[in-house]
């Protein structure tokens, strides 16, 4: 068996998440439909870096899965872009180790939220960003995130406590940056609870609009309880932007 390694991109907006769902349009779906037809009417296994929620897109999801199918990764790359829809694709092929597991390998993933922060919302922005018409201070949302940096117990940012064993994780990255009338914030972290990033993004944006003090986020990771911490922000914001394979990166400090 040769295992095939994917990097995809989607569209999350009318997929109801990554995992396969009875009667339910999903991106594992989708994808597993289009593989099945190039791998001899049998349905690949396929295990992705992580599972994205309904209306969460990605700019670089990694899949992986097992095959007997003799076609070259280029082949994949080119077939199964002519017969996926248009909301998805195929950015890379590469043919690696059995021993690879897109899940199990990952050593770090990074996220983006993405904010429309003009005054009014832009109708090119509604599918992939939460419009906040009050400007934003950015130096202060990353003042605030400094909180975050490190390993930490973070169940004030995880939904319907406890998702997992253990709420206990590591970030390395946690950035805030404006680029015109948007702003991205960018979280890297060694795993990530239910709607982690989505309620960092809306708990960082209350004090990027002055609603909250600077110091107030350590004192919601301190908590450890949700209720605590800011809204979850939407899931058109967010983007899966890549995933890291190599040693965990450095873990990053602020001042």
């Amino acid at each position: 068996m040769r295992n095939i390694k994917l990097t995809i991109s989607y569209d999350g907006t009318d997929f109801h998440g990554w995992q396969r769902q009875p009667e339910l349009r999903t991106v594992q779906s989708v994808l597993d439909e289009a593989i099945e037809r190039l791998n001899g009417g049998k349905r690949p296994n396929t295990n992705a870096s992580g599972r994205t929620d309904a209306g969460v897109h990605a700019l670089g999801q990694v899949v992986h899965f097992l095959t007997a199918a003799r076609h070259r990764p280029d082949v994949f790359l080119k077939a199964l872009n002519a017969i996926l829809p248009p909301d998805v694709r195929v950015l890379a092929a590469a043919e690696v180790p059995q021993a690879f597991h897109a899940t199990l390998d990952a050593r770090s993933k990074r996220y983006r939220y993405r904010i429309d922060n003009g005054q009014y919302a832009s109708p090119f922005e509604l599918r992939y960003a939460w419009h906040i018409f009050h400007r934003l201070d950015v130096d202060a949302m990353n003042r605030a995130a400094s909180a975050l940096l490190g390993r930490h117990d973070f169940r004030s940012f995880e939904t319907d406590w406890p998702n997992r064993l253990s709420s206990v994780r590591t970030i390395y990255d946690v950035v805030a940056s404006r680029h015109g009338d948007l702003v991205h914030i960018e979280v890297e972290a060694d795993g990530f609870l239910y709607n982690m990033v989505r309620s960092i993004a809306g708990t960082l944006s209350l004090v990027g609009t002055g609603k909250r003090p600077e110091g107030w986020v350590g004192e919601v990771l301190r908590a450890e309880n949700r209720v605590e911490a800011g809204p979850t922000a939407p899931a058109r914001g967010l983007f899966l932007h890549h995933v890291n394979y190599d040693r965990p990166p450095e873990k990053a400090s602020r001042p």
